[in-house]
């Protein structure tokens, strides 16, 4: 693993900044999940939500219209330009650093993006993310799957800073999250060439 992940991400991201905030739409199964997400938030009445690595900010523009108040943290500072511009509360912050927030949060929304931690790191951004949930508080977590093993992958077009991915099988992250959260729904399917986890957690 390159000690210089975090830094190629963000640079990696910076540079794909504009082209996401353009990006509107989201992909129909990411609609689906956030939606059955957001059934949950609702039936539960939370108040407050934190979206980890919020890029350009869509989601937590949706939730914000659902009438939750939310906080977007990103590690790229163009994504997090993207998020002020749509009127979000938003943090340039990594997933180490979350108490850093002062702050505590009734849900917690992590879409593909904590497949750039380093699966050595995966218990210690757990335990942040612990931290800032309330008890009996929410947290969505969706992945892409795989074999357990982190790979860098770059995409040329955009930049040629590599990023860092890490792919979990289900019975690995199983493992791991039962040490902090309640699991409440765990549901693996494809999509397109990859399998996703999508999965709910609950804080007791």
């Amino acid at each position: 693993m390159d000690k210089n992940f975090k830094e190629n991400i963000k640079t990696y991201y910076n540079q794909d900044a504009a082209r996401r905030n353009r990006q509107r739409m989201r992909a129909p199964w990411k609609r689906k999940v956030r939606k059955n997400f957001y059934k949950i938030i609702k039936l539960e009445n939370k108040k407050t939500l934190l979206e980890l690595g919020a890029g350009a900010g869509f989601d937590s523009l949706f939730f914000m219209r659902k009438g939750l108040n939310v906080t977007a943290v990103d590690i790229s500072d163009e994504n997090i330009r993207s998020c002020r511009e749509k009127g979000i509360e938003a943090y340039a912050l990594d997933f180490y650093k979350l108490s850093t927030l002062h702050n505590k949060f009734d849900c917690i929304y992590a879409l593909n993006t904590l497949l750039h931690v380093p699966k050595d790191d995966l218990h210690k951004v757990l335990q942040e993310i612990g931290a800032v949930l309330n008890r009996n508080g929410l947290f969505y977590l969706g992945l892409y799957g795989g074999n357990d093993e982190e790979t860098d992958l770059v995409k040329s077009d955009v930049s040629d800073a590599p990023r860092l991915f890490t792919f979990y099988s289900a019975h690995y992250l199983k493992t791991v999250l039962t040490d902090y959260f309640h699991i409440v729904d765990f549901k693996t399917f494809p999509v397109g060439t990859h399998i996703f986890h999508s999965i709910i957690l609950r804080k007791m």
